[in-house]
């Protein structure tokens, strides 16, 4: 599992599957979207304007991406 936080978009990713393989975007609410994979198994969580909704230091270490 990775987990990536872009400090630009305020934006956490989970990626619970690193195999290359077509993905259907799901929104469960206003911030939050599931990437589904083969046979919809969830591969990967995106939280959008995370810091409002989790307490991101407790999740360290997270790797960082420089936009």
């Amino acid at each position: 599992m990775q987990i990536l936080y872009n400090v630009k978009t305020d934006l956490l990713y989970f990626r619970l599957d690193d195999r290359k393989q077509k993905v259907l975007n799901k929104r469960l609410s206003e911030d939050i979207v599931l990437d589904l994979g083969e046979d919809n198994r969830i591969v990967g969580i995106e939280i959008l304007d995370a810091s409002k909704h989790l307490n991101l230091e407790k999740l360290l270490p997270v790797k960082y991406e420089a936009v």
